[in-house]
Order: structure tokens, then sequence, then C-alpha cells
């Protein structure tokens, strides 16, 4: 008998029947019913809100239904905690990593799970059993290197050895490829494809749904907390599906008209910052940013991107050159008279940087917002006006959500990324720094989040975008630019390249002037 009989003749990974989970106000999922065959890739996509979150947490033990039933390789089973879920063999890779950076490969691999030997903790057992398990499933990695010195490509294989390394033999993966450029995409694949191909059941859930239908054995559509449709890649186009989901077409980024105008409003010459060692984390960087422009950054993350918004931000001092805003010199400000002077941000990690998660609605609107109508009256917050606009962004910008007291955390990624949104436009900003704006949101979210990015460049706004979803920076700029090792290395024109060349300017595949 072969291993596809084997597996054909074994009851299923993971059923879900029935499965209902209630929130206050809220009911998260409903009869959501899933079948996950054993030995494949099993795509789940819907919406933001849609409940694929609730049902992740759900099954590898972070929360418990109200109803339903779970059976792993046909066993019922009960999780209380995800150390139940790890015991009967599931691992869950986060779409946030989960590393330490001062930590190496090893130490965040074992972390939790370490082995002991004379009462101390078995590095050299440790060491031998990764390798042998990049080794056997094609995720090579070194032990010994600092988690901070490794690319997201990397990252990610640590992620799913982390998991292996634990027993995991099936691997619920949220957003796996959310940061990657086509190239690790490609490399990510190819180890899903192994980990396939040696017995592994993989829940896949994702945004990008050409990359669903290129990867996934099978789909299954939420919609609204329960499940709409299952089906198989070959039946359906990334259009198609995207209607099951949103009963809309799937959106494109791409700008029309240009509405590029003389007006720098934005001027960056010769930034540089250094840090700790030897290598700056930005070297004279110049470029400037025109009124009704999207200037788009491209780079593989850890390549200064952050670097760069701090710098924009006040949160870094330069070490040379200087930053002016409309003419007006602005290095030596402190970031709240930016925000003041018309800089507008929504920042690359909407929970560390964006939301205070345990707060409500209106006090989120008030963030960066305080010294300005209508969130201050007086050296007071003006609750009123300040709910009252609240409302208004919630209406004009979407967010769903039962009312202005609802907590931040309540909220889906792409209701929380609206509200973000709103509050920064709300600030008639003369400048947006507008980074990773539809990271983890759903297609529906994107479609509205583009048109607004696309309205406010049509208005006059100059906005600088940084984004690791190349159609996204293809469709929307107007200047291309790729950062690498802190470097600007390449000006493109975003009308003619293609996201394989960019990955290839952004990894240093290619250089300026090879193409």
């Amino acid at each position: 008998m072969t291993s596809s009989d084997t597996l054909a003749a074994a009851p299923p990974a993971v059923e879900l029947e029935g499965i209902t989970k209630r929130f206050p106000g809220v009911i998260a999922n409903h009869d959501i019913r899933i079948t996950v065959a054993p030995g494949t890739v099993h795509a789940i996509v819907g919406e933001n809100g849609a409940g694929k979150s609730t049902l992740m947490k759900i099954l590898y033990g972070m929360q418990r239904p109200d109803e339903g039933r779970i059976r792993v390789n046909g066993q019922d089973v009960d999780f209380r905690t995800p150390s139940d879920a790890i015991a009967s063999g599931i691992g869950m890779v986060h779409q946030h990593f989960m590393l330490a950076d001062n930590l190496t490969v090893l130490e965040n691999i074992v972390l939790g799970a370490e082995p002991k030997k004379a009462g101390g903790l078995d590095a050299a057992g440790a060491r031998t059993r990764i390798r042998e398990l990049g080794e056997s499933h094609g995720l090579r990695v070194d032990p010994d290197r600092l988690v901070e010195d490794l690319g997201v490509g990397d990252r990610q294989r640590v992620e799913i050895l982390k998991v292996l390394y634990r027993g995991a033999r099936i691997l619920i993966l949220d957003e796996p490829t959310a940061v990657l450029v086509p190239q690790e995409v490609d490399e990510l694949f190819g180890n899903l494809n192994e980990l396939k191909a040696q017995g592994f059941t993989i829940i896949f859930i994702s945004h990008k749904l050409n990359e669903v239908l290129s990867i996934a054995d099978a789909i299954t559509v939420i919609r609204r907390g329960t499940t709409v449709a299952s089906v198989e890649p070959g039946s359906v186009t990334a259009r198609q599906l995207a209607e099951l989901m949103v009963g809309s077409e799937l959106p494109t980024p791409e700008t029309r008209e240009s509405t590029v105008t003389d007006r720098v409003v934005l001027d960056l010459d010769g930034v540089t910052v250094c840090g700790s060692g030897d290598r700056p984390l930005l070297k004279d960087v110049t470029f400037p940013v025109r009124a009704g422009e999207v200037v788009g950054i491209a780079g593989v993350e850890g390549n200064g991107q952050s670097e760069l918004i701090e710098a924009i931000m006040g949160l870094r001092t330069l070490d040379g050159g200087r930053i002016l805003l409309a003419e007006e010199d602005i290095t030596a400000w402190t970031t709240l008279r930016r925000r003041e002077a018309g800089i507008g941000y929504i920042p690359e990690d909407r929970h560390r940087q964006g939301l205070l998660l345990e707060a409500p609605l209106w006090e989120n609107r008030v963030l960066g917002h305080q010294t300005r109508v209508p969130a201050r009256k007086g050296i007071w917050v003006n609750r009123a006006a300040s709910r009252k606009d609240t409302e208004r962004i919630m209406r004009e910008y979407d967010v769903r959500a039962p009312g202005i007291d609802t907590l931040a955390l309540a909220l889906s990624g792409g209701n929380q990324q609206k509200l973000i949104i709103g509050r920064e436009m709300s600030g008639a900003p003369k400048f947006l720094i507008a980074a990773h704006p539809t990271r983890g949101v759903d297609v529906g979210a994107q479609a509205a989040i583009w048109d607004h990015l696309r309205t406010a460049r049509a208005a006059g706004l100059a906005v600088l975008l940084i984004s690791a979803d190349l159609d996204e920076l293809i469709g929307l700029s107007d200047s291309l630019y790729v950062i690498y090792g802190g470097r600007m290395v390449a000006r493109l024109d975003p009308n003619q390249v293609t996201p394989e060349e960019l990955g290839g300017y952004m990894t240093g595949a290619i250089a300026e002037g090879q193409a």
C-alpha cells in the first residue's frame, strides 16, 4: 500500500462540526463545518470579521466553542489550552512572528520545550534535532544564528521548525506570505509541498487568493461567521472566490490618471541614521514627495524601512542630512510638532503603534490628535465632540462595530485599520505615511483602503507608501524606490516593472541598470 493509499484510508485530520462561538453582542462563528483531509493543504478564506481567527483560536485551544465538536484524526477532543492542541499534534504559526530577536534560532525553537541533560539545557541534542528537522523538511537554517540577523523568509522557516520540533503533524499557518517577496513565497510553497509529501496536514489562512489557488488542495470559504462554500482550486478563479467571500469582484490597486504636481511637500536630503554597529541603518537617503503623488518604497523587511519612518516622524535623531516639510526644515522638530504641522501616520503594526486595544473606539480616535480640534477643548479632551466625530468616521469609513464604546480589540483587523485611516485622514494631513496599509485585511477592506488613498491623492495629499504587497506598490505608486541595506538602490517606473523584477531588486539579485 502506498503512502497516498494510506492517507486515503485514514480518517480526516481535522473535523469541525457545528462550531459556534458567541461574544457579547457578536456571533463570531455559527455552525461552522469543515473537514480537512490528511496530507493536504486546506485553505480557509474569508473577509476580516468573517470568523477565521476565532475558529483557528478554537482549534488551537486558545478559546473554547459554545457549541459543536472537534475531531482530530478521528478522535473527539476538548482543548482547554494550546498545550492540549500541541499534545494532539497541532501547531500554529501566527501572522505576527513570535520570535525573540536577541536569542539564537536554537533558543527560540526550544523555548518552553527545552531538552534537559544532567539538569541543564541539552544544547548539543537540540542542535542535532533542529538540523535533522531542517534537512528532512527542506527548512535549513543555522541554529546558532541570532534571529535579529535573519531575513523574513528565514524567520518564517524558524517559526515552522518551532512547531515541528514540538511534534506537530497538523500545521495552522495564519497569513504566512504577508511579508514575503515572490521569491520567498516560492520557497515557502516548496517547503509546504515537501511537508505535504511527507504526510503533514496544513491549514492555510490567507487573503491572497491567487496564492491560495496555487497551493491549496481544497478551499473553505467563510462569510459572516459561517461556512458558505467548499471548492477545489481548479473549479474557481480568484474573482469567483472573491465573490464568494464578499459578494463583489476582486479589486485592483491600479490608479488611472496622474495627479502629481510640481509642489514638493516632503523632501529628504541625504538622510543618514547610524546604528550601534558599523553599518548605517540609513545612508544618504534623498527623494522628494510631491502633492498628489504616491511614492512607493519597496524592500525586504529589515532594510531600513522602519528607520526611515522613525526618522520622518521624529522618533530617531539624524546623523546626517535634513528633512523639509513644505520647504520648512523640520529636522530638529519633536514628533508632536510634526504631527501638528500635518504629518499623518498609518503605522506598520496597528496593534503596537496604532491602537489602545483595551480602550473604546472613541478614545482611539483621540490618539495622536489630542492637541487638536475636535479632540481638544482648552486643556481638556472634548469627549462629546470626539464621540460624535468617531461616529462620523465609522459611517464614512465603514468601520463595522456595535458602537463607539466598543473596545478596539473586539474589531477585526480590517475594521481596526479603517478606523486608523479615518482618524489620520480626519487630521487634514499634508503628508501621509502609509506603512503596510492593507496588511492582513480582506479584499473588501483592501478595496476600501485603496479607494481612500486614491481619493486623498487626487485631492493633493502627498503619500509615502511602504508595503510588502508588490502589486499594491506597483498599482498605487507614481514613483517607486527600492531600499536595500539602508540605501536607495533603484528608482523604477511602476508602469514598466513586474512584481518578479521588483523582487529581484529587493533581494539584491538585480542592480539598477541590469534589468
